[in-house]
């Protein structure tokens, strides 16, 4: 077996509870949704956003702002979407309207594996910019540091195997020197099938699987 060169982790269920992103960031951008859009809408990174083919079916502000209110209550893993929940929530961290969450073993797991030499990646469908600003926020300071490179829903589908070849190709690695650790197992197969090693991590309330190697602590 070739010696792993890249850890690649998921956030949801993997570093973070997700109790942490439906309960506390997926309300806050709804809440606060309206209010950033019409405070922002001529901006470029806004007009942009508008313009996404996505929401080509909404016609004003208004209908943009319901369409994106609907995918946050179905959790739609929209590109446009995700971009904008994640300035909504950098805004929300910067006033200190919340402090992200992240398991307690990961900082050791990410210290680690530092110390070995072992380059360590996000794979998430959380926007990049949302990626870093949990990471930069969390009760244990500062983790953005320890991560070498960021993807999100722009490269691909977390269930498309295609995704994780195109990550592979990103950053110059052999597959087979780069592991995978999700919750979520159909995730877990795909990188599997792109000849990625895995790990299901098992948090509460995960069921374990029968395909992947299991742990309960990164």
């Amino acid at each position: 077996m070739k010696p792993t060169k890249l850890i690649l982790l998921d956030i949801e269920g993997t570093t973070t509870d997700i109790t942490f992103v439906h309960s506390v960031l997926f309300p806050y951008a709804a809440q606060h949704l309206a209010s950033f859009l019409e405070a922002h809408q001529h901006e470029p990174r806004i007009q942009n956003c508008l313009q996404d083919p996505e929401l080509a079916s909404a016609r004003t502000l208004a209908d943009c702002c319901n369409l994106l209110q609907q995918w946050i209550a179905e959790d739609r893993k929209v590109t446009v979407l995700k971009t904008i929940q994640g300035w909504i929530w950098a805004e929300g961290y910067a006033k200190g309207d919340f402090v992200s969450h992240v398991y307690e073993d990961v900082l050791p797991a990410l210290t680690r594996w530092k110390t070995e030499g072992i380059a360590i990646g996000i794979y998430s469908s959380g926007s990049v910019e949302a990626q870093k600003q949990l990471f930069q926020h969390t009760p244990y300071g500062d983790l953005t540091p320890f991560f070498s490179w960021h993807f999100d829903t722009k490269i691909g589908g977390k269930r498309e195997t295609l995704s994780y070849h195109r990550i592979a190709e990103a950053v110059g690695i052999d597959p087979a020197q780069i592991c995978f650790y999700s919750d979520v197992e159909l995730e877990l197969d795909a990188a599997s099938q792109a000849g990625f090693s895995t790990f299901q991590v098992v948090r509460p309330g995960t069921v374990p699987s029968q395909h992947h190697r299991v742990c309960d602590s990164l």
